[in-house]
Parts: C-alpha cells; structure tokens; sequence
C-alpha cells in the first residue's frame, strides 16, 4: 500500500513537473508567434510601400515619355493644312 502511495506521489509530482515545463513551452511559442506576426506584418507593410513606389514611379515615367512626345511633335513642320490657313488668314 505505501509502495502504491509512493508511486501514485511519484506520478504526480512528474505530471506537475510536466504541465510546468508544457506552460513554458506554450509561453515561448506564443512569444516566438507574437514575433513572427510582427515580422509578418512589416513585411506585408513593406511591400505595400515598394509596390506604391513602383507605381509612382511608373506614372513618372510615363509623364515623361508624353512630354517627350510632347516636345517632339511641336518640333514637327506644320501640316500643310495649317499652312493653308494661315495663308488665308493673311
């Protein structure tokens, strides 16, 4: 009867043992995911942002290139349409 006593002592102090050692495990863990979310999130944060800059940077580039066009199409001689109003406006 004591030697059942013992070991039923013996069981429940390893399952105390157990569950302490199973709660610092489950705190580490959700410490580790609360680090992971966080770096998860700058992440997602950071590519929003690269993806908004290279949207920036394409409407750039295409206001360049119209002005380009722009530019070039006042370098262009007038029509010869044009050149008949303007005769007719003289």
């Amino acid at each position: 009867m004591w030697k059942q006593l013992f070991e039923l002592a013996k069981q429940l102090f390893m399952l105390v043992e157990s569950t302490q050692q199973n709660r610092n495990e489950i705190n580490e863990l959700r410490q580790e995911l609360r680090e992971l979310t966080a770096v998860v999130q700058k992440i997602t944060y950071d590519l929003q942002r690269q993806r908004d800059h290279e949207a920036h940077e394409r409407e750039k580039l295409v206001l360049k290139l119209e002005n380009e066009l722009l530019r070039f199409e006042r370098r262009l001689p007038a029509s010869s349409k044009r050149d008949e109003q303007q005769k007719d406006l003289e």
